[in-house]
Order: C-alpha cells, then sequence, then structure tokens
C-alpha cells in the first residue's frame, strides 16, 4: 500500500461520522423530550392530588375519554340494573386481596352505560345486587380492548368507573386508586436515552481512533 492511499484510510470517516452524530442527537432529543414529560406527569399527579381533596360531587363522566379535571373526584350514579359483571383481583381497604366486583350498569333507555365497583369479595360469584344509588369515586376504569383494536393498535379510552364508598351487602369496600398510583418513570427513561447517546458516541469514537491507528 502507498503511502497516499495508507493516509486516506487513515482519515476520519465524514459520512459514518454524520450518521453517528445524527443518531447521537436524536437521543439526545427523546431524552429532552422525557425531562419535558416528566414535568407534565408532576402537574397532573398534583391536579390528581388536589382533586382528591375536594369533597363536592362532579357529573360522573359517562363518555371517555375521562377528563382530567374529574379523575378521583367524588361522584354519584343511579345504576337501574347491573348488565354484566366483570370480576377482577383486587384488594379492600384494608389490604386484604379479593375479586373485585365491577358492574356494568342501565341507566336509561339509550346511551352509555356506567361502570361501579361495587366491593370485594372472596370469590367470582357475583352479588345478588340490583342497582340502586352510588356515591364514590372516579377512576380510570380498567382497559377493555376489542381483537380489532389489539390488531390496529388503537385501543377506544377507557371508560371512567365509581368505585362506592360504601360496598354492596356482603361485599368490603374497594381500595380507592390514589394520585400515588399513577406511574411517573420518564426520569428514568430520559436518563436512559442520554446514556444511550453517551455510550454510541464512546464506541465510535474508540472504533474509529483504533482504524487510524498506524
Amino acid at each position: 500500500m502507498t503511502e497516499a492511499t495508507e493516509g486516506a484510510a487513515r482519515r476520519w470517516p465524514i459520512v459514518p461520522t454524520i450518521l453517528v452524530l445524527v443518531a447521537v442527537a436524536v437521543m439526545i432529543a427523546l431524552g429532552v423530550w422525557q425531562l419535558q414529560r416528566k414535568g407534565e406527569k408532576e402537574a397532573l399527579i398534583a391536579l390528581y392530588e388536589r382533586n382528591m381533596a375536594m369533597s363536592s360531587l362532579v357529573t360522573y363522566p359517562e363518555l371517555p375519554p375521562v377528563p382530567d379535571a374529574m379523575l378521583y373526584r367524588k361522584s354519584s350514579v343511579v345504576c337501574l340494573e347491573p348488565v354484566r359483571w366483570d370480576p377482577r383481583s383486587g384488594t379492600d381497604r384494608a389490604g386484604k386481596a379479593g375479586i373485585r366486583m365491577i358492574a356494568d350498569c342501565r341507566t336509561g333507555a339509550e346511551g352509555p352505560g356506567v361502570l361501579v365497583d361495587i366491593g370485594i369479595g372472596d370469590d367470582f360469584a357475583p352479588p345478588k345486587w340490583t342497582g340502586g344509588i352510588v356515591q364514590g369515586t372516579v377512576v380510570p376504569g380498567p382497559d377493555q380492548p376489542s381483537v380489532i383494536q389489539r390488531l390496529t393498535g388503537k385501543p377506544a379510552p377507557a371508560r371512567a368507573m365509581l368505585v362506592a364508598d360504601v360496598p354492596a351487602e356482603g361485599l368490603r369496600a374497594s381500595a380507592v386508586p390514589s394520585a400515588a398510583d399513577t406511574p411517573n418513570n420518564h426520569l428514568a427513561y430520559a436518563g436512559q436515552w442520554f446514556l444511550f447517546a453517551a455510550a454510541a458516541l464512546v464506541i465510535y469514537i474508540l472504533a474509529v481512533r483504533r482504524r487510524l491507528r498506524p
């Protein structure tokens, strides 16, 4: 190999360097975006905490998506009849595990129904509850995307659910989700993106230096 050929081979690679720098810039941008999301999530959690401190009742949000200003607020609904039961695992307010009895209630001749968590049982057998006035806390309902929604990756927004303050006869009061249950992992995600960017840059520099070494 001639001296000119060796010099060309040892030059800093332009195109790969540009590609790596672009990738590093994208990872840094994603890290910054996660930091912004962290601030937004903290503001949302603060809103939920203020909602939990309010005692006044709000109109139950029948249609999704549920406005953030209504989550964890007190509300009241009239369940004319439970048309479907959706038992799920859960805990009561003493921390004891059991089965949450979630009723999909009819509220009128037409229109959407309401989801009501009327308490914790010890098995999957629905209680002999025929409906009535229920007062409790508005929380995000369990996600129930259809098969088509799962395949298309576009699940419908979750409905609201009312966790009853007073359980149905024979049941225990369900634990009420709180603002503290809202996940906020954006700082960790931001750190990961910054770490990936630094690692990619260091690995590339070391690889190029090895290539340029006489």
